[in-house]
């Protein structure tokens, strides 16, 4: 398998484009072109990582966060990412990262640690603006229904929870073919009228070359009209964080007791109890602190993240329960989602999941 291949089976639900702007994830060492016939999933590349990828015989490793984050001068010994970069080079190991594209996606990330606290009507805590396009194409009457299903195909016309969504608009379309054309109806030099349909969809930014792509395939135009146009709608399933419901109310301490004993988080900080239960419960996994005032405005009644300042948990201002759950602990469960997306589109490929700890923190008890 090719590791562009093997790569797009992430990529395809969760675009390199939807990545934030001073990410760095896709492939960072090595050929795309380059054969593989396993691949190891961590959450951050260590040179223990790359010792597992070593013995495992894995030719690609890929991380959620980068290895390469900050700008590399030089490749020598001086620390962890040098490191892990020469061993990486040296032994023929392709590394690859899929970070904040797949924590901004519904089904990523926080979809992940959303299922495993029991949150039931999982929806995108801050939805991304400017992520979508409409695509307005014409074509003749009889052909329509099949360039319609052949763009929703492609991935247009989702709203939401439906799909298929389009506006049909019938009108007459006016044409004149020149020399060496071929026209599909009307003769070559003549002023043609011809009764069309004007199908209009939305399509995410990222699936809009597949779907024109999909669309000019079935067209029977041998020049297809269409126009793209961008839209500042939100897209409801891109965005940050992820806000969802309890099926029943739960005491404060019953909530800490379960983040501990989901996540294995030895000890947690948060703010101090509200007297309110908890349902309604806001997320983000990794660092999440510039989502507080959105879970404040969804009045959620307690927002489970990582990374929080000192200053941070008087953001709260007793509206909710604030909770610092650690951040290896609340993006463990990324590597079992890229292996669920990698199996299930490619069944019976070797995806590895790393045994090694790679998280930096440790907490300490006196007993």
């Amino acid at each position: 398998m090719k590791i562009k291949d093997l790569l797009k089976s992430i990529t395809e639900v969760a675009d390199l484009s939807i990545q934030e702007s001073y990410d760095n994830s896709g492939l960072l060492i090595g050929n795309g072109e380059t054969e593989v016939d396993r691949v190891l999933l961590t959450i951050d590349v260590t040179e223990l990582v790359i010792e597992e990828a070593i013995n495992k015989k894995c030719g690609l490793i890929i991380a959620h966060h980068p290895l390469i984050f900050k700008g590399l001068k030089c490749i020598g010994n001086r620390n962890p990412v040098e490191r892990s970069v020469a061993a990486a080079i040296k032994n023929d190991i392709a590394i690859a990262a899929m970070h904040t594209n797949l924590d901004n996606i519904k089904n990523g990330v926080n979809g992940k640690l959303a299922a495993v606290l029991g949150l039931k009507k999982p929806k995108i805590l801050s939805t991304a603006n400017g992520k979508l396009r409409k695509i307005s194409v014409f074509c003749p009457h009889a052909q329509a229904g099949q360039v319609r299903e052949a763009m929703f195909e492609a991935g247009a016309g989702h709203i939401g929870a439906y799909d298929s969504c389009s506006f049909n608009t019938p009108g007459k379309g006016t044409f004149r073919g020149g020399d060496g054309t071929n026209p599909f109806v009307g003769k070559v030099g003549q002023l043609h009228q011809e009764d069309e349909i004007r199908i209009e969809t939305i399509v995410p930014n990222f699936l809009v070359a597949q779907v024109v792509q999909a669309m000019k395939l079935v067209h029977p135009y041998e020049e297809v009209a269409y126009d793209i146009f961008p839209l500042d709608n939100t897209h409801p399933e891109l965005g940050a964080g992820m806000i969802g419901e309890f099926e029943h109310l739960v005491e404060e301490v019953d909530f800490l007791n379960l983040i501990q004993k989901k996540l294995g988080t030895p000890f947690l900080k948060h703010t101090a109890f509200t007297g309110k239960k908890m349902q309604r419960i806001a997320i983000c996994g990794g660092s999440g602190a510039f989502l507080l005032n959105k879970a404040k405005a969804a009045r959620a009644d307690a927002f489970v993240t990582a990374d929080l300042k000192y200053h941070d948990f008087f953001e709260a201002d007793g509206e909710l329960l604030v909770v610092d759950a650690g951040h290896f602990e609340t993006e463990q469960f990324t590597k079992e989602l890229m292996a669920e997306l990698i199996r299930k589109k490619i069944p019976n490929f070797a995806a590895l999941i790393s045994e090694v700890n790679t998280n930096a923190v440790r907490y300490y008890r006196n007993t």
